[in-house]
């Protein structure tokens, strides 16, 4: 089993961003673009495990709290590892520190089961396209210039879910196997 850990986006970001990843999608051919029911703020990739498992990881991240809510902004695209050279499109997350406490929560508590924590540093971001060349990426510059400062939405994040990933040749499957409630009086 491929799995992650993520939180869920809100519907109105997702046709939002369906609609813009339709249009960059006919001018940028060299990109491998996302789905928009795919889309997730990623907080630890676990990677492969036995099936076997999965109720040990289910038990540590059902240890997971945090003390509020989060809340979240959706918005400024840009380039891993930058806009020359990209490797990924991005849209931009904003929230306070714990977004990324929470993050680190779930990688240590997920450390003691053999599954390591997460070296680099935590940026939050939506992935929308892969780069498999750079046919098109000019003409997606520019069209990605004047929504720079574009809103996507926002959302009040209480819960991460547990996914499991399937790749297949037209993309990836995302299954969710498990929600985990981590903020005080928040209901799944």
């Amino acid at each position: 089993m491929r799995l992650f850990v993520a939180l869920d986006v809100p519907d109105e970001t997702r046709r939002a961003l369906g609609g813009i990843i339709q249009k960059f999608e006919s001018v940028c051919r060299g990109a491998r673009w996302m789905r928009a029911e795919s889309i997730h703020v990623t907080l630890k990739f676990i990677g492969h495990v036995e099936e076997t498992e999965l109720p040990a990881i289910k038990e540590c991240l059902a240890k997971v709290k945090l003390g509020a809510p989060i809340e979240i902004a959706f918005g400024n695209f840009g380039f891993f590892p930058n806009e020359r050279r990209p490797h990924v499109f991005w849209l931009g997350i904003e929230a306070g520190p714990d977004l990324a406490a929470l993050a680190a929560s779930i990688s240590s508590a997920l450390q003691p089961i053999g599954i390591p924590r997460e070296e680099r540093a935590f940026r939050p971001h939506l992935t929308l396209a892969r780069f498999k060349t750079e046919k098109g990426l000019p003409k997606l510059r520019e069209m990605v210039a004047p929504l720079a400062h574009r809103s996507f939405g926002n959302t009040v994040a209480t819960q991460f879910h547990l996914y499991e990933s399937v790749l297949n040749p037209s993309g990836a499957v995302h299954t969710k196997l498990a929600s985990y409630r981590f903020a005080e009086g928040a209901t799944l």
